[in-house]
């Protein structure tokens, strides 16, 4: 059984205000994409990965990846109209080349700061209990509000969590699934990501732990943050202390 990552690339950075879909937008001397895609790359219990991306960017894609020597990528497909369209590629090219017996992790190519463990821990749990979704808990108060105006509802927080990526399925079970909303949605409404799309088909979902730094990069302060905690991890590296030495060494 391998263990395959499908990182969709397929945004427009509308949202960032640039020209450039945020993927390629660079960060260190690297675009964002290249930053997630390493990540997977180094992993050692990830055996390919298939990207979905927009279609006028494939063979720019194409060339940082040879570029930035990611060697596990397998094909770089078409995007398509919306974040599922594109998933649903992936999925199917990777379908067509290794079958349903796979396990599939679905994660966001502008979602640069996953960690090993998380992934990890996502491998562990899909396989014995056939699905992980990467997940936070919410720390914020959730309001409920019909009309965007008054207060309609405070619920507690206490059973409320951020859903992330990855989100780890076997192949065969999310190629179903999507067999079955395509028919019924073509477009995909409704359907905000891959857990969205299992519930909806009355599959059930686990939850895996995550961290908050797995943010997606998504607006110019999501950018700002990404640098920042990439020179947070710089500092460590040059000092050889860990996240606890220095949060300790800012408290005195």
């Amino acid at each position: 059984m391998k263990n395959i990552a499908i990182i969709f690339a397929g945004g427009s950075g509308a949202r960032m205000g640039s020209g450039l879909p945020k993927q390629f937008i660079e960060v260190e001397g690297k675009p964002i994409i290249i930053h997630t895609l390493e990540i997977f790359e180094e992993h050692p219990m990830i055996d390919q990965i298939y990207i979905a991306c927009k279609e006028d960017y494939i063979r720019t894609l194409e060339k940082m990846v040879k570029k930035n020597m990611i060697t596990k990528v397998i094909r770089i497909v078409a995007g398509g109209a919306t974040g599922q369209h594109s998933i649903y590629n992936g999925l199917r090219a990777a379908f067509d080349d290794n079958g349903p017996d796979n396990l599939v992790l679905i994660h966001d190519g502008v979602r640069p700061n996953v960690t090993e463990e998380t992934i990890s821990a996502n491998i562990m749990m899909a396989k014995e209990k056939g699905s992980a979704i990467t997940c936070t808990k919410f720390f914020e108060t959730p309001i409920v509000s019909k009309n965007g105006e008054i207060v309609d509802e405070s619920p507690s927080r206490d059973s409320f969590y951020t859903a992330q990526a990855p989100q780890t399925f076997f192949l065969g079970d999310v190629m179903s699934a999507h067999k079955i909303i395509r028919e019924e949605n073509p477009d995909y409404e409704g359907i905000i990501d891959t857990c969205t799309l299992m519930r909806t088909v009355g599959k059930t979902v686990r939850l895996v732990e995550g961290n908050r730094g797995n943010i997606k990069v998504t607006t110019p302060e999501d950018l700002y943050m990404f640098r920042a905690m990439l020179e947070y991890r710089e500092t460590q590296q040059a000092l050889g202390l860990s996240a606890k030495d220095i949060a300790e060494g800012l408290n005195k």
